[in-house]
């Protein structure tokens, strides 16, 4: 059969696409005008002008957002759809199977189709960013996340679609964003061209109170800041040189950079969903609004800036081939997030230690509570670690209750404690001449530049590792995915010199999540997490209060007798050490009261790192500053 040169080919296909009904033809723009100006009201307006020809055009609302691993697009809040064309009215229908599609009829005649759509995001703070229920506005600021306000035709890839975008902002209000910048003007910004990939990965930060705070040149490195009020803005100059030296120690940790510029897009609210999604230029990172301010909110969030900053290399630029996918509506699978997730949450808190944002024992303190927690994990008796990754895009939204028993995102956590284990066998089978650091200048590092896509499989990981210290990396990963136990994997940390312990005095990283969640931590003594009221969030399968016939949902009403309190508990534990009687806890449950014997006589119980003096302290070795 005779074949078409390739320019002829690549004509005959376009001539061939644009007879498709409906379709939009690859490599067309598409407009977008997002109206912010009402944002402190929680609603934004958006325009957009898309191309295509008569017939059915089908447009998604991008549903699997990439860094959420599962399909989060908030659909929900999508309202005031509208779609015209030559001033006419369209129809259009939604899929009946997939509620992210809709289906709008263009008349004859017509080349473009204009729709208006508003997001209107929740009033109230449940939720974490991206997840139903998650804010981005408050009256002094907002985060446009751009998947939120926009539609795209089914047909080309996210790279092969390109959006002339522009933003309006309330009077006054200031803004941050990786997004190159093509002109601004009476209250409107305009955006550079972008394809949707660019776009989606770009996230704006404005508000009335915002503070830029450079962090590196060549590549510039920013944060761009905005809080409810200018007070919280007054980070400590020493913390601001913490956050300069954590690029510096980045680029030695991986060898290069791969963004143009990159911009920490930093939320100061107690009004807004927190947490940290990713993005190759960029973070969008949410805290209480005095994290800045206050030495033990800060404390607490000291690895959140370090892990999504990771992501730049381990998880944008090499990123699971499952998890690559050509636009928004395409599944993603998750089963490397033990690689995507985990590996980034052990470099992150190393990156934390190695720049100042934690002192070596608070690292060591952040370590212990992982190490404690996972060690009293009963739900890996019937869930490997494998699953808590395949499972991800059921399991989000899990509740707090039931969490140990559950197990829903033990490949974060549980990954610090395997990665740290490879870490230490790098080092034995080279004897201390080679690291974690280089195998992440060779799967991470490469050319500095612009951002792109490395894919990576199983195989690939193991080969990495292969290539830095030959060993059986496959039937150590294999045996870390698939083992339920017993206990937590801790043998890095006892070959990096130290080994859980646990005694009757808070650490201070204990105590400052106690305070702000307004929890009591009986964890490791009687297996019981409880607010501050005596709601009892989770029970320990196997521990003293589980047994005893105790639930999460319940209500303490009174320990041994007395009211209860936070005090009265702890002071009841101590007591029950010198006492041969159990204790006894006085528990509401659905409107009925029981007294249960609770038989626990070991005291209060912490966990803290001590030092093995029969081995090298190679912990402090990992996190010194390079």
């Amino acid at each position: 059969m005779a074949t078409l040169p390739g320019r002829a080919l690549r004509w005959f296909l376009l001539l061939v696409l644009l007879a498709v009904p409906g379709v939009t033809a690859v490599g067309q723009h598409i407009s977008l005008s997002v109206d912010a100006s009402e944002a402190p009201r929680k609603i934004l307006h958006a325009q957009l002008q898309i191309p295509a020809s008569p017939g059915t055009l089908t447009l998604y609302y991008p549903k699997w957002i990439p860094g959420e691993h599962g399909p989060t697009g908030p659909i929900e809040d999508l309202a005031g759809l509208k779609f015209t064309a030559n001033g006419q009215i369209l129809k259009w229908r939604r899929d009946l199977l997939d509620g992210w599609t809709f289906h709008v009829e263009v008349p004859a005649g017509a080349s473009m189709v204009d729709a208006s759509l508003d997001f209107i995001s929740p009033a109230g703070r449940e939720g974490n960013i991206g997840a139903p229920g998650g804010v981005s506005a408050t009256d002094k600021m907002m985060v446009l996340i751009w998947n939120t306000v926009l539609l795209y035709p089914a047909g080309p890839t996210s790279d092969e679609l390109t959006y002339d975008a522009s933003l309006r902002l309330p009077a006054g209000w200031k803004f941050g964003t990786p997004l190159p910048l093509a002109s601004q003007s009476g209250g409107e910004i305009k955006f550079k061209p972008a394809s949707l990939t660019t776009l989606v990965d770009s996230p704006v930060i404005a508000g009335e109170y915002l503070r830029t705070v450079p962090l590196a040149t060549n590549p510039l490195v920013e944060m761009n800041i905005a809080a409810d009020s200018p007070a919280a803005l007054e980070a400590p100059p020493e913390d601001i040189q913490h956050y300069k030296e954590m690029v510096v120690q980045a680029r030695k940790m991986f060898g290069a950079e791969h963004y143009r510029d990159y911009h920490f897009l930093y939320s100061l609210s107690d009004h807004v969903a927190h947490g940290g999604l990713e993005h190759h230029e960029s973070n969008d990172s949410r805290v209480d609004e005095r994290t800045m301010v206050d030495p033990d909110k800060r404390l607490l969030r000291a690895g959140l800036l370090t892990h999504e900053y990771v992501h730049s290399w381990n998880g944008k630029y090499r990123r699971p081939a499952d998890l690559t996918t050509p636009d928004y509506q395409k599944p993603m699978q998750d089963d490397l997030l033990w690689v995507y997730e985990g590996l980034t949450s052990y470099l992150g808190d190393v990156l934390s230690g190695r720049s100042g944002l934690r002192t070596p024992e608070q690292f060591r303190d952040a370590l212990a509570q992982i190490a404690a927690d996972l060690d009293h994990r009963p739900g890996r008796t019937w869930r490997n670690l494998q699953d808590t990754a395949d499972g991800v895009p059921a399991m989000q939204d899990a509740p707090r209750e039931w969490v140990s028993w559950r197990r829903e995102l033990d490949y974060y956590d549980e990954d610090v404690l395997n990665w740290l284990w490879v870490d230490m066998i790098i080092r034995q089978q080279t004897q201390g001449k080679k690291s974690i650091d280089d195998f992440c200048h060779l799967f991470h590092g490469g050319q500095s530049g612009a951002p792109e896509v490395k894919t990576y499989t199983f195989d690939d990981v193991v080969n990495a590792l292969n290539q830095i210290a030959p060993y059986d990396w496959r039937g150590f990963w294999t045996e870390r995915l698939q083992n339920h136990g017993p206990g937590a994997p801790l043998d890095g940390i006892a070959h990096s010199g130290w080994k859980l312990v646990y005694d009757e005095t808070r650490s201070e990283e204990v105590r400052a999540t106690e305070e702000k969640n307004k929890t009591i931590n009986a964890e490791y003594s009687i297996g019981l997490t409880l607010n501050e009221d005596g709601r009892i969030v989770d029970t320990i399968e196997g521990m003293p209060a589980a047994v005893a016939g105790i639930g999460p949902g319940m209500e303490v009403a009174a320990v041994n007798g007395k009211k209860f309190t936070a005090n009265v508990l702890r002071d009841a534990l101590r007591a029950g050490k010198s006492s041969a009687k159990p204790l006894e806890l006085l528990v509401e449950n659905t409107d009925y009261y029981q007294t249960y014997k609770v038989d626990y006589h070991g005291g209060e119980k912490y966990p803290h790192l001590a030092r093995d003096e029969a081995k090298p302290d190679v912990m402090s070795e990992i996190i010194k500053a390079r």
